[in-house]
C-alpha cells in the first residue's frame, strides 16, 4: 500500500467517524484525567527516603518503550527503564474501541514508520525521584516513582497522542502537546491532575518554559505525515504558529506565522511550521529550524522580526520532501550556555552542524542515520544529539568542536532532556 492510500484509507475512517471518536475520547478522559492513581498501576508502597541524586542524561527510546538514564561525564548507562510495564492492557483497551483502534493503526503506519510510539519526552524532577513520560501511542502522560520504578499516575491526553513537553523551572507543572485536539494541556506535577491549557495550531508541537516560568514558547507544525508536501499544497497543512503563553493564565499572548515574517524579510516560499528551537540566554532571540528546510532562522521576539537565515548544506538535493520524515528536514536545536554556538541536528542530511551564532559559519559532523534530537548538558560542555536511526547519542564537545565519543542506546531514541536521579536508584546489574 502506498503512503497516499495509507493516508487515504486513515482520513476517510477519520472524517466518517469523527463525532464518535470526539465522544469517546472525551469520555475516557474525563475519567482519567482528575490525575488519581489508575486502578491497575500503583506506587508500590511508600518510597524509600531520597539518597542524593546526580545529573543524567534522560534519553526516550521511542520504539523500544524504554528510557536509558546515562551519566554525562562517563557516558556509562546508569538504568534502562521500562516506560510501557502496563503495555498489554492499554493495547487491550484501544482494541476494544473500533474507532480509537483505526486512528491507533493509522498513526503507526503514518508516523511511526510501522512501529508503536512508546516514549516521546521525558522529565526528571529536581530531586530526582521521579519520571514524567509521554506516550503518544497510548496518549497519555506517566509518572514514575525512580525507587520503585512503579508508575505512580497516569493521565490521558485529550485526542489520541501525546507528544513534546516542557517542565516549569519550579518543577510543578507539566506543559504536553495533544497533537490532535489543537491544545497544549497543563499537569500538576504531584498528581497528574489537569490544571488547565491553551490553544495551539494544528498539530501542537514544541514546548519551552522560559527562565522565570512566567511564559511558555510553543509551536505547531501542521499536519506532517500527509504526502502533500509541495508549495502548491501549502494551505492544506493547516495553520502553523510560535505563539508565547502566559504561564499562569495559559492567555496566549503573542502568535506569529514564521513563514510571513520570513516573506517580509526577503525569504518567501519558507514553511511556517517551526520545528525544534533555541533560545538564546536574553530570551530575546530565538533559532528555528523549520519544515523542508536546512538551515536555521534568527528571530527577534522584541522586534517581531526575522533577522538572519543560516542555510547549511543540503546532502539529499535529489531526495523527494516527500520522504523527509514527518517533514523534517532538521530536527534538534540545542544552544551553548555561553551562546556562542548552536548544535543542529541535520536529520535527513546525517550529520551534526556546529553554527557559530555571530557569524553563522559551521562546522560538520558526518553521523549514522536521522539524527533527531540536541541537547545541551548541564555543565555546557556537551552536544548530545540522539542518531534515531542508529540507536546512538553522538557526544560534541563545544569546546574543542570535535566528536568525542558514541554512546549505545536503545531502539529509535529520539528526545534527550538533562535530568537527574537518585544515588540509590542506579542499576547494579546494568
Amino acid at each position: 500500500m502506498t503512503r497516499l492510500n495509507r493516508f487515504d484509507t486513515l482520513r476517510t475512517v477519520s472524517l466518517g467517524l469523527t463525532a464518535a471518536l470526539t465522544a469517546l475520547t472525551l469520555a475516557s478522559c474525563g475519567s482519567g484525567s482528575s490525575g488519581a492513581n489508575s486502578p491497575d498501576v500503583g506506587s508500590g508502597g511508600p518510597a524509600p527516603v531520597p539518597t542524593a541524586a546526580r545529573d543524567v542524561l534522560v534519553v526516550s527510546n521511542n520504539w523500544e518503550g524504554t528510557a536509558d538514564f546515562i551519566d554525562p561525564q562517563s557516558f556509562q548507562r546508569l538504568l534502562r527503564l521500562n516506560i510501557v510495564p502496563d503495555r498489554e492492557q492499554r493495547v487491550a483497551e484501544i482494541r476494544a474501541n473500533p474507532v480509537r483502534y483505526a486512528e491507533y493503526l493509522g498513526v503507526r503506519q503514518l508516523i511511526g514508520e510501522g512501529n508503536d510510539q512508546l516514549v516521546d519526552d521525558g522529565f526528571t524532577s529536581a530531586d530526582g525521584r521521579f519520571l514524567y513520560v509521554s506516550r503518544p501511542s497510548f496518549s497519555d502522560v506517566v509518572a514514575f516513582d525512580l525507587s520503585t520504578r512503579n508508575i505512580v499516575w497516569r493521565t490521558p491526553v485529550d485526542g489520541y497522542r501525546s507528544d513534546h513537553m516542557a517542565l516549569s523551572p519550579d518543577g510543578k507543572e507539566l506543559a504536553v502537546s495533544a497533537s490532535t485536539e489543537r491544545k497544549v494541556m497543563v499537569l500538576d506535577t504531584a498528581t497528574g491532575a489537569v490544571v488547565g491549557s491553551f490553544a495551539s495550531g494544528d498539530q501542537p508541537h514544541e514546548n519551552n518554559y522560559s527562565k522565570d516560568g512566567s511564559r511558555i514558547f510553543h509551536a505547531s507544525i501542521g499536519t506532517v505525515f500527509t504526502p502533500l508536501d509541495v508549495p502548491l499544497f501549502d494551505t492544506t497543512k493547516g495553520e502553523r504558529v510560535f505563539e508565547v503563553v502566559d504561564a499562569r493564565t495559559r492567555t496566549v499572548l503573542k502568535k506569529v506565522d514564521i513563514g510571513a515574517k520570513l516573506a517580509e524579510a526577503g525569504y518567501p516560499n519558507f514553511s511556517s511550521a517551526v520545528r525544534p528551537m533555541a533560545i538564546a540566554p536574553d530570551e530575546r532571540l530565538f533559532y528555528f529550524q523549520l519544515s523542508f528546510f536546512h538551515g536555521v532562522v534568527e528571530y527577534d521576539l522584541e522586534q517581531d522580526k526575522v533577522l538572519r537565515v543560516a542555510t547549511l548544506p543540503n546532502a539529499v538535493p535529489d531526495k523527494p520532501l516527500a520522504l523527509y520524515p514527518l517533514d523534517s528536514a532538521h530536527h534538534g536545536l540545542a544552544i551553548s550556555p555561553d551562546g556562542t554556538q548552536l548544535c543542529a541536528a541535520g536529520t535527513v542530511d546525517n550529520y551534526i552542524a556546529l553554527i557559530n551564532r555571530q557569524t553563522l559559519q559551521y562546522k560538520i559532523f558526518p553521523t549514522g542515520a536521522t539524527p533527531y534530537w540536541s541537547t545541551t548538558s548541564t555543565d555546557g560542555r556537551y552536544c548530545f544529539v540522539s542518531i534515531a536511526g542508529a540507536d546512538q547519542i553522538a557526544v560534541i564537545d563545544y569546546a574543542r568542536q570535535e566528536q568525542v565519543a558514541t554512546i549505545p542506546v536503545g531502539n529509535h531514541p529520539q528526545r534527550s532532556r538533562m535530568g537527574r536521579l537518585l544515588s540509590s536508584a542506579v542499576d547494579t546489574a546494568r
